[in-house]
């Protein structure tokens, strides 16, 4: 069988935080062809590991700077009274992708499913942790990890890939579809050389650049979930938070594991800047809402100068993760919300999924007990300007 369109992966990836994209990588995804419906409004939904609001620049992070996420909150509605579901990664995964706050269920219907049988060209990229294998879930494409240890390996040596119609069969003269682990070869026999949540944010890029809405694909819209494994926290030690560099933050008077996470959330930030320039170099702006957020709080930091750098008092209560404490969310589609704009609107994970149906015109599923947020949205041009 001949390899037609895999994930292939540059000899470099980046080669520092803020290095230019390599202009020949690889496709990551492929186009498959399926009549879509007006207003062809694709959507793009990030949602990171324990990230909390005094990681960003945008909701009072005075220690460094993330410009990307503040360009993207001043062209769109930044949420001051958004929440999770709980503490539980796949608890809040399954409230994002059902409007329920309950755990995963045999049987759920998945709002990729609902936007894939309307007409959407749905991707998953990063971690999924609802145990069943997201191509059955209404994922047309997936690349990224089935499990949370899985993602915690920044330099994992190998990535799952779904990808149909992706090897041509000469003996049946067909395409069949890659289902496998796809090795990174430059992270085996020990080496770190491929940073995986640079290479997300890459494959997210890539999965716009291939699946844009055009005259070849029909004007198909896209569904784009980026479920980041990172910057996740757990025993808050000097090795957390690796990094290919903790530039630019070397000569700071921090821990080393608050450069690390410094630079780590730098690197995102980057991340979200690439993705917008694609948007803008294929004028997909005005049609494709970006929803950004934080899939549950981080924990509270032990180290008294650790927390300091990130404010971790003003993102945990009670020294523990909590679904009562408020999570970084921003939303930004220019043609239809305005920007400039702080929200004081409460809502929270579960109705995530709802309010993508409606921009997509479809209808939540009848057990979901989120509700859509979008009317409310769309009215927020008499919301607090941003300052």
């Amino acid at each position: 069988m001949k390899i037609i369109r895999l994930f292939l992966l540059p000899v470099a990836l980046l080669l520092s935080p803020f290095a230019a994209p390599a202009e020949n990588l690889a496709a990551i995804f492929t186009n498959v062809q399926v009549a879509a419906q007006p207003p062809h409004t694709s959507i793009i939904l990030i949602a990171c590991h324990d990230l909390g609001l005094g990681d960003l620049s945008c909701y009072g992070q005075t220690n460094f700077q993330t410009p990307n996420l503040d360009k993207l909150a001043t062209g769109g509605i930044r949420f001051t009274d958004y929440h999770g579901v709980g503490e539980q990664i796949s608890l809040a995964q399954a409230a994002l992708m059902t409007g329920n706050n309950s755990p995963f269920g045999a049987g759920e219907t998945t709002v990729a499913q609902q936007l894939q049988r309307a007409g959407y060209h749905t991707g998953l990229i990063g971690e999924w942790t609802l145990g069943a294998q997201p191509w059955t879930q209404g994922f047309d494409e997936f690349a990224g990890f089935l499990n949370e240890a899985e993602g915690r390996n920044y330099y994992s040596d190998f990535i799952w890939r779904y990808a149909p119609k992706s090897i041509f069969n000469e003996t049946n003269k067909t395409f069949d579809a890659f289902n496998g682990k796809e090795m990174l070869y430059l992270n085996t026999g020990g080496r770190h050389e491929q940073y995986l949540p640079d290479l997300l944010m890459t494959a997210a890029a890539n999965f716009v650049r291939i699946n844009q809405p055009d005259q070849q694909n029909h004007f198909q819209p896209f569904f784009l979930l980026v479920n980041l494994p990172a910057p996740q926290t757990a025993t808050i030690g000097a090795d957390d938070f690796p990094v290919p560099t903790d530039a630019p933050f070397t000569s700071e008077a921090w821990p080393p594991a608050a450069k690390n996470r410094a630079a780590l959330i730098a690197r995102l930030d980057v991340g979200i800047g690439r993705l917008r320039e694609q948007l803008q170099k294929l004028r997909l702006t005005n049609d494709v809402a970006i929803f950004f957020t934080s899939a549950v709080a981080p924990e509270k930091f032990a180290n008294p100068n650790l927390a300091k750098v990130f404010h971790s008092d003003e993102n945990t209560t009670g020294g523990e993760k909590s679904s009562e404490v408020g999570l970084p969310m921003i939303a930004n589609w220019p043609a239809q919300f305005p920007a400039g704009t702080v929200s004081r609107i409460s809502w929270s994970a579960q109705d995530v999924a709802p309010t993508a149906l409606e921009i997509g015109l479809q209808k939540p599923a009848k057990n979901s007990t989120g509700r859509s947020v979008l009317p409310m949205l769309l009215s927020q041009k008499s919301a607090t300007p941003n300052p």
